[in-house]
């Protein structure tokens, strides 16, 4: 009875062990939707839901274990094998894995140090300003060296060169392509093989010829660039672009152009009556971000490929009316299998009407945002302030604090920034003029013509451009300046990423700004704690486009007509032929409210009256007293003075005279040192008769109000002075020695 009682309980208890066994079989090698993949950790990109069920496998597995544990007591330690490891990874291979035992997707790693490459197009003011911004949100995010491929106007390569030089980012190279060989007119039916042409196609966008860009990139790019990421200027990452460069590794043999589906109905042809788009695949893709296999397209002819593609269609369809991503529709059409669908929030689209909701449920699921609107930040969405919080965040982001070194990668060669860094571990921390010499080091970003600029299509030998610069707070004189000068203006403004929006959406509401297309803004941003004028001045100066330029500043302005009388005194006076400055007369007036003076008479009368004063006569009368303005009262005819030592006058000069020096920031010495140049090198000083400018009140500056109040600032801005009329005696020898002596009183 015993042993027939222990035979039952041992064949139960090895039933029970077997089902035990076999459950565990199950979910070793059985369903995937729910036992497989509940043993495995979450796929990256893997839906909450699907991940919360992995989070209850614990307890559930503990229950079984609790409930078997006995059993397994009695039965003593089972030895389990797992089923073969080739029978693994032949089911692996069966379900896509390649062999994967986590039961995820097939992923591929970026090295942390893997060169990324990402082409954009860029031509103009506007869209250099939009480059800017989507960089900003790429290195951001970004954690590997990066190389940028900018294929520009001469406006655009002008303008990001100057702010990729003086950015000075690590791990970021960039490489300029002249735009101006891509669309050299070329009829189709002069088609050669490798010919990058592509004006001859007709395009309603409005960003005209350089929308077709993109399709040329695999002519244009090196031919030793094997993939990249392209890009348009109205895109807005919120994550590491190394996801999606990660994707390249989930293209199949087949496929070389990696898109995300349109989130609009535009293909459909159903938006009006009589809409006629181009062909496409169902919705067709939008190619505001592009992944391109560029050593694939090479081999499968991709030139000839669009070329024969865009010719056909355009028998019918006459236009291109999306430009480039017509023309990659029509192509995927006749071959779906070139096409890598990314997923739709890789390019979330913001345009009216689109279906972009469905790409995400939450903030975390946003990774591209796509501004393809012509309304731009206007467009209709139901979450478009969240995205318009976003893009301006990048928008006014420090760019400074983007110079961040990637710890563990070898940056690029970078000779300026190797130099720049020897110069810094050169300097004493314990000079009492450390901050000074630190400051001179001080590498700034700078935007070139911030704003629209024309340049002039002739160059008028005696033209003449107003030069000068300005922070947030002289941003009043703006106006009032454009309103007395008719002539080109080349200033530069001090300010932060956020002040240079302030700025710019106060120009483009200015009734008098926003009609002016001679005026060049540009932007130096802000950094160290000294006004940087002289490298502002340099800046402002290197910049201009006509023969002469007057050097004034921000808060003077000058008579009416002084434009049109200084060209004819350059012409007058042949400067051409010699080597001379004008000097303007500077006046001052201590009132806010002032009637300006409209001619030499006016203004003679208000000096008597005492509502105008020569400029700075009760503060710092050396600095103009050697105009001489008893003589200047009377005279009809230019006249010459004599330096003397700490004249700074304002004048005019031929664009190509010394620079200031920029060892002087802040208050003090800034403009002497340059008059002291310009005079070193035999420069007549000539005083205009019939010219005037006049000096607005302001409150003081940061900058003065520390010269006054600070001994040690006084006493830095003396052994600056004294270094550098050592440095003009060296340069310029015996013409040099009478500063000194002037100088030491001699």
């Amino acid at each position: 009875m015993l042993r027939s009682w222990r035979v039952k309980l041992k064949l139960l208890l090895a039933t029970v062990t077997l089902a035990v066994l076999l459950s565990w079989l199950y979910l070793f090698v059985g369903s995937l939707d729910y036992g497989r993949f509940l043993l495995l950790p979450p796929c990256p990109g893997e839906p909450p839901g699907r991940a919360a069920q992995r989070d209850t496998l614990p307890s559930d597995l503990r229950s079984v274990e609790e409930e078997n544990r006995q059993l397994r007591l009695q039965l003593g330690r089972a030895q389990v094998d797992g089923p073969p490891r080739g029978a693994l990874a032949e089911e692996g291979q069966r379900r896509g894995g390649d062999g994967n035992r986590t039961g995820c997707p097939k992923q591929w790693t970026v090295h942390k140090c893997e060169l990324l490459h990402v082409a954009i197009v860029c031509a103009g003011h506007n869209a250099s300003r939009d480059v800017v911004t989507l960089v900003k949100s790429i290195l951001f995010h970004r954690k590997n060296p990066l190389h940028f491929h900018l294929i520009t106007d001469s406006v655009a390569q002008q303008i990001l060169q100057t702010l990729f030089q003086s950015w000075m980012v690590p791990s970021v190279h960039v490489s300029f392509y002249n735009a101006e060989d891509l669309k050299t007119p070329c009829h189709p039916s002069t088609f050669l093989p490798n010919s990058p042409e592509v004006s001859w196609i007709p395009n309603k966008h409005y960003s005209g010829i350089y929308g077709l860009m993109k399709l040329t990139l695999a002519k244009a790019l090196p031919s030793n660039l094997s993939k990249v990421i392209v890009l348009d200027t109205d895109i807005t990452f919120a994550t590491d672009i190394a996801e999606l460069w990660a994707i390249f590794g989930k293209f199949s043999d087949k496929q070389v152009i990696g898109l995300v589906e349109n989130q609009s109905d535009w293909y459909l042809g159903n938006l009006w009556k009589n809409h006629k788009p181009w062909p496409a695949l169902g919705r067709g893709f939008n190619t505001g971000v592009i992944l391109l296999l560029l050593d694939r397209l090479r081999r499968l002819g991709w030139e000839q490929t669009w070329r024969l593609t865009a010719e056909r269609e355009l028998m019918s369809m006459l236009s291109t009316s999306l430009a480039d991503q017509d023309i990659f529709n029509a192509v995927i059409k006749q071959d779906p299998a070139l096409v890598y669908r990314l997923p739709c929030f890789w390019n979330v689209q913001l345009s009216d009407h689109t279906r972009s909701e469905q790409c995400y449920t939450e903030v975390s699921d946003l990774k591209v945002i796509h501004w393809n609107s012509p309304k731009k930040l206007r467009v209709k969405n139901k979450h478009v302030e969240f995205f318009r919080n976003l893009y301006l965040t990048f928008l006014e982001y420090d760019g400074n604090l983007l110079r961040r070194e990637l710890f563990g990668c070898a940056s690029l060669p970078s000779p300026p920034s190797d130099q720049l860094q020897q110069a810094l571990e050169e300097l004493d921390e314990d000079d009492p003029c450390y901050d000074f010499r630190r400051q001179h080091l001080t590498q700034h970003r700078v935007h070139l013509f911030f704003l629209q600029y024309e340049f002039p299509a002739l160059t008028d030998p005696t033209d003449v451009t107003l030069v000068a610069q300005l922070s947030m707070d002289r941003l009043q004189m703006l106006e009032a300046i454009c309103k007395h000068w008719a002539g080109p203006i080349s200033l530069a403004l001090y300010m932060s990423d956020a002040e240079a929006q302030q700025f710019l959406r106060y120009a483009q509401a200015s009734e008098v700004l926003s009609a002016r297309r001679n005026v060049a803004y540009h932007i130096v941003y802000k950094e160290g704690q000294f006004y940087p004028i002289n490298l502002l001045r340099n800046v402002a100066l290197a910049n201009t486009q006509t023969p002469y330029v007057f050097l004034t500043d921000i808060d003077f302005l000058p008579m009416y007509g002084l434009y049109d009388y200084l060209r004819n005194s350059i012409q007058q006076l042949e400067l051409p032929s010699r080597k001379a400055a004008l000097v303007v007369p500077a006046f001052e007036t201590l009132h806010y409210r002032l009637t300006f003076p409209k001619s030499k008479a006016e203004l003679l009368s208000m000096l008597d009256m005492g509502s105008l004063y020569t400029f700075r006569y009760h503060v710092w009368p050396k600095g103009h007293a050697p105009t001489d303005y008893a003589q200047w009262r009377t005279a009809t005819v230019p006249y010459r003075v004599e330096w003397q030592p700490d004249f700074e006058p304002y004048v005019v000069v031929r664009r190509d005279c010394p620079k200031y020096d920029q060892r002087f920031v802040g208050f003090g010495w800034n403009k002497v040192s340059h008059i002291m140049e310009l005079d070193a090198q035999e420069y007549e000083l000539l005083v205009l008769p019939n010219a005037f400018m006049i000096h607005m009140p302001h409150a003081p500056s940061f900058d003065i109000s520390k010269f006054r109040l600070s001994a040690g600032y006084r006493g830095c801005l003396r052994t600056l002075r004294e270094e550098f009329q050592q440095d003009l005696s060296r340069r310029y020898g015996a013409a040099a020695l009478k500063y000194l002596a002037a100088e030491r009183g001699l």
